[in-house]
């Protein structure tokens, strides 16, 4: 099936109410942490994501449905000096898996940090999803290391106490 993936434009109410459908199937899944988005966020999050310019979105489409979501941020390597893209979600409903939704979904970012001047894609996957970890190992992904004594870099967080 062709796929066609568009950037989201956050002003635009279908893509803002598919964007949030999308990202809210993803929050309910295992890997998304088995919990709906809160009704709070599903009214905000658009809003505030659209305050931010160095925040952005895709969609992919299939035969005119949104199939799959990517959110990534604009980031810097102090290391080489450039821009750096970190990709942040990403979903693919169930019925459309397997079908290259998420590779279409990695090139657009891709040319997309090529039209900046990144030096790189960056992304966090839990050590348990095993079909992303393959899907990003195929689209050239792989952990982070600066040496190899130096180990793997972790993806650790921290609360915000009160938020």
């Amino acid at each position: 099936m062709p796929t066609e993936v568009k950037p989201v434009d956050y002003s635009n109410p279908d893509q803002a109410a598919e964007l949030v459908e999308l990202l809210n199937t993803y929050a309910m899944d295992e890997m998304g942490g088995s919990e709906a988005l809160t009704d709070q966020v599903q009214k905000t999050l658009v809003a505030q994501m659209q305050q931010r310019p160095h925040i952005h979105s895709a969609i992919a489409y299939v035969d005119g449905q949104a199939a799959g979501l990517i959110n990534y941020l604009e980031g810097f390597s102090t290391f080489k000096a450039q821009p750096l893209l970190n990709v942040h979600d990403v979903v693919v409903k169930a019925d459309y898996r397997g079908q290259g939704v998420a590779r279409e979904l990695f090139e657009f970012v891709l040319a997309a940090a090529k039209e900046i001047g990144c030096c790189k894609i960056t992304l966090e996957v839990l050590e348990g999803n095993e079909v992303a970890t393959q899907a990003y190992t195929r689209f050239g992904f792989q952990p982070y290391r600066l040496t190899e004594g130096g180990g793997v870099a972790q993806f650790w967080h921290k609360p915000v106490p009160g938020r």
